[in-house]
């Protein structure tokens, strides 16, 4: 396994200031967010700047600057100064990530990877770490592979798997809303489970699903899919989309009527696209992975107004997934005290986050064998306002991660670790 090599020499790139990490996702990639010196740790971030995910990703951008800064303000990673080096893999683009993984490995010589939003991507970007031996880390890919049947000893996720998001929400949409479900969904590997999921958990309770629609990736216009789901005569139409494909589902959906027919609901929502929907469009029952609106739990205030002062705005849950995989790249490293990735890996396994960068109620930790975050849900309504501008989300309850993650058996993880 490689160990961080001394850097000599002027980067030939665009070099970035620290806080204008917005101002650098309008320029060229790569570019670099330079810390202090030359023999600095390197992180790699592959993932979308553009795009359908462009949102999603320039969020989780965010959150990994405000953890680098933090990290660095404390000593960096080894005592030595951390830079990040940033890559556009496109929001849908298998090849490009591929590419840009490999360039940042090979070519960068970074320490850590992360990435990506998009699930296909982080499962082909995982095949690259995995082959090159660094500690990955996937901040948003959500498909259940990544922790599940493909798992890596080296690749960590934050982010839930579909079948934890399945599992939280659906005992809720069945009792409250009835159980015939009429499924728009995305077609690749995140979609593709999250349904499969869905249906899994659904069906245990007695919901069926009565008809579906597999929906191509930066889809525009959704009405064919939306007078089928209609024509169907379910209790709920489930949405499974993401990023700008959601908030164009959402936007026709109210435009068409059915939320005065239909309960309209799905598994993963997220702020961005409800931040761009009218408020007659934010509406729904969703699982939230992380809100920002979490009264009386240690550090949430401070974490949102540390994004505020940087956005203008509030934290996403993809803000929270750039700082957790960040400071889990700094915890990793000082906890082992080396940068060889399977110390690093192994420093890991059932490592909990501390409470001011768990920033939830419940403990989050990496489950052993399996890599995975087992942290909280949060299960609730979208609304069209609340206690506050951005309190855009009532959270009916808070679901334990540990209760809806199944086993390591179930899963499908069987990790194998490299021989010494």
């Amino acid at each position: 396994m490689k160990e961080a090599n001394s850097r000599g020499g002027m980067d030939r790139r665009t070099i970035v200031k620290s806080g204008l990490v917005l101002a650098a996702a309008q320029i060229a990639s790569p570019f670099v967010i330079r810390a202090r010196a030359a023999d600095a740790v390197r992180i790699g971030l592959d993932n979308p700047l553009t795009g359908t995910y462009a949102g999603p990703g320039k969020n989780e951008l965010v959150g990994c600057q405000m953890a680098l800064d933090e990290i660095n303000a404390k000593g960096g990673i080894l005592g030595r100064p951390v830079e990040l080096v940033v890559e556009d893999s496109t929001s849908g683009d298998a090849g490009a990530a591929v590419q840009k993984a490999r360039k940042l490995i090979e070519s960068d010589k970074v320490d850590f990877l992360l990435g990506n939003v998009n699930s296909a991507l982080a499962l082909a970007m995982a095949q690259v770490s995995n082959e090159k031996g660094i500690l990955h880390i996937v901040p948003g890919g959500h498909t259940d592979a990544i922790t599940g049947a493909s798992c890596h000893w080296n690749v960590f996720r934050v982010c839930n798997t579909t079948q934890m998001e399945a599992n939280a929400v659906a005992s809720t949409l069945v009792k409250e809303y009835g159980k015939k479900f009429y499924y728009i969904t995305p077609d690749y590997a995140f979609g593709h489970t999250l349904e499969a999921g869905l249906v899994k958990a659904a069906g245990a309770l007695g919901g069926e699903k009565v008809g579906g629609d597999l929906v191509p990736l930066g889809s525009v216009d959704f009405s064919s899919y939306l007078i089928k789901a209609q024509a169907a005569n379910p209790d709920v139409i489930i949405f499974l989309t993401q990023g700008d494909d959601m908030l164009n589902a959402l936007k026709q959906a109210v435009q068409f009527g059915l939320d005065k027919k239909v309960h309209l609901a799905g598994a993963q929502q997220e702020m961005e696209p409800l931040e761009g929907l009218s408020p007659e469009a934010r509406i729904g029952t969703w699982v939230m992975e992380w809100y920002w609106n979490q009264p009386g739990v240690p550090h949430v205030a401070e974490f949102v107004e540390a994004v505020k002062k940087r956005t203008g705005r509030v934290p996403t849950a993809r803000h929270w997934f750039g700082y957790v995989s960040t400071w889990t790249c700094a915890h990793a490293a000082n906890t082992a005290k080396s940068l060889k990735a399977v110390d690093m890996a192994k420093s890991l396994q059932d490592f909990h986050l501390p409470p001011e960068i768990a920033l939830g109620p419940n403990p989050a930790f990496y489950r052993a064998g399996q890599n995975q975050l087992i942290a909280s849900l949060f299960v609730g309504n979208a609304q069209a306002s609340g206690s506050a501008p951005d309190d855009l989300f009532k959270v009916i309850k808070v679901v334990n991660g540990a209760d809806v993650a199944g086993t390591v058996e179930e899963s499908g993880c069987k990790m194998t670790w490299p021989t010494p």
